[in-house]
């Protein structure tokens, strides 16, 4: 019998969508890929594989699980297998300047950004910003990696020759503008079946490590420091909200075969939109889920028995 195979590294994150699969009656492995082994004369079993590889996974310990799963997608496509999230989103997931290009190459502005290996290059990096505040975030990145915000180069250099300097497990450190948001927050929009499901308003008034995920934070947001505000909540569904660069994000994702994903864009204060950040394994904030009686795992979880049904119609 043909089963959903979900691909991670993480049990903390599976953990909803196991239990919407459960609940949908629908069959379902756990592929955990922190260590294993594929043997490329084998073929793999029948049905739908879905690819939650995380980008921080080495900040788990886990520092190779993205190369097995890179392995392990190459295998399955070979043998042509239905994969969600397959080889190319996994290249993305892993490179913010792979993001960047592509955000740019389908029309979406994103902040002026500049890739450096090597700490005089990444100071000779930052002069390219004059007098202007900017960050430094992680290529292959996640839970807020290496983001700081500076105002100068000198103020950099003593970051860069302090302990506290964090080095890329890539290499690839990031200089980036920093933009700033009048009202102290950022949009991530969420994509199911590559189509867009909803958008969640984050408060950023503490800082740069924010994350809609229960269990910990999954992502570096390019969040402005600003002077906190009364809010309900930090992450808040944004209701009936539409943008017309919602269609851009569905043309990008068609492009690289992504049907999950969850995309974060910033405003500034004359109302232009950077965005600066794709999410091909993406979570859901549960409080907000439920003060609107939305929820992302669930849809999952319909959308991946629906692509199963298809696939046992066509066997």
């Amino acid at each position: 019998m043909s089963k959903i195979y979900v691909l991670h590294e993480n049990s903390e994150w599976t953990e909803h969508l196991f239990k919407r699969l459960e609940e949908l009656e629908l069959p379902y492995e756990d592929w955990n890929l922190v260590r294993g082994k594929v043997d490329l004369t084998s073929v793999p079993p029948e049905g739908i594989f879905y690819n939650r590889m995380s980008a921080s996974s080495h900040t788990r310990g886990n520092r190779f699980a993205p190369e097995l799963t890179s392995a392990v997608l190459s295998w399955l496509e070979h043998h042509g297998r239905v994969v969600i999230n397959g080889s190319r989103a996994l290249q993305l997931e892993v490179s913010k300047v792979l993001q960047y290009l592509e955000l740019e190459k389908y029309g979406i502005k994103t902040p002026k950004t500049i890739a450096a290996v090597g700490r005089e290059e990444i100071l000779e990096a930052a002069e390219a910003f004059g007098t202007k505040k900017f960050i430094t975030k992680h290529n292959r990145a996640g839970k807020g990696l290496g983001v700081q915000l500076f105002t100068s180069v000198d103020a950099l250099q003593n970051y860069i020759d302090s302990d506290s300097f964090e080095e890329p497990v890539d290499g690839i450190t990031l200089l980036q503008e920093y933009i700033e948001s009048p009202e102290s927050f950022i949009t991530r929009s969420e994509f199911i079946g590559g189509k867009y499901f909803y958008a969640v308003r984050v408060d950023t008034s503490e800082g740069f490590e924010l994350c809609p995920a229960d269990a910990c934070a999954i992502d570096d947001l390019f969040c402005p420091v600003g002077e906190e505000s009364a809010k309900p909540a930090k992450f808040q569904i944004r209701e009936g909200f539409e943008h017309p660069i919602f269609e851009k994000y569905e043309r990008l994702l068609a492009a690289n075969d992504i049907k999950i994903a969850g995309i974060e864009f910033i405003q500034d204060k004359e109302g232009h939109i950077y965005t600066y950040d794709i999410n091909t394994n993406t979570n859901y904030n549960s409080e907000a889920e439920a003060d609107r009686g939305i929820y992302g795992m669930l849809e999952i979880a319909k959308y991946l028995g629906g692509e199963l049904k298809k696939l046992e119609v066509t066997v």
